[in-house]
């Protein structure tokens, strides 16, 4: 046991001093900030000059007007280099996790959706897609046997019984089968 223990004092020593040296850079840092915040509302913004005629009114709101495009214009240019980088960010990881060969399977939300739909989405809008499902289907012709006929030409029960009750219906009976 080569290492030595530090005691708890020495720690708890070492530990504030840490604390307030970090701290004072902390504090250090904030009034860099607000250094740096008020220089450039400075220069960006410099106080206000009340026009005392209409013209000079109406050149001050054409400048403010110029400003406002110009502020815009470069809000639009980061909000389009953001996003470009952003799906960068996104391809890079896809790439990453192919070459890695683990992917998280995402979980999918259960959408309630027709097949019409579905290849409506899948397809795009150019094209529509009218899903007749029964069209699809074979049609099969049924082929009718002579037995389902003769079940089929029987009737009503009642009268095939009145016909084979007593001595003549049993005689029709045989006689039919022989």
């Amino acid at each position: 046991m080569s290492e030595k223990k530090m005691s708890s004092s020495r720690k708890h020593h070492l530990k504030s001093l840490m604390l307030s040296i970090a701290k004072g850079l902390l504090e250090e840092e904030e009034r860099e900030r607000e250094q740096e915040k008020t220089r450039y509302m400075a220069e960006s913004c410099p106080p206000p000059s009340m026009p005392r005629s209409m013209q000079e009114l109406q050149e001050l709101c054409r400048e403010i007007h110029h400003k406002i495009d110009v502020i815009d214009e470069e809000r639009y240019d980061l909000e389009i280099k953001i996003g470009k980088a952003n799906k960068e960010i996104d391809d890079l990881k896809i790439k990453v996790q192919d070459l890695m060969g683990k992917f998280k399977k995402p979980v999918l939300k259960k959408v309630r959706m027709s097949a019409d739909a579905m290849l409506k989405a899948l397809l795009g809008s150019k094209h529509t897609v009218n899903l007749d499902l029964r069209a699809n289907l074979k049609q099969v012709k049924k082929e009718v046997k002579e037995e389902d006929k003769e079940l089929r030409d029987v009737g009503d029960w009642r009268k095939n019984i009145e016909d084979k009750s007593g001595m003549d219906g049993r005689k029709k009976m045989f006689e039919a089968e022989a």
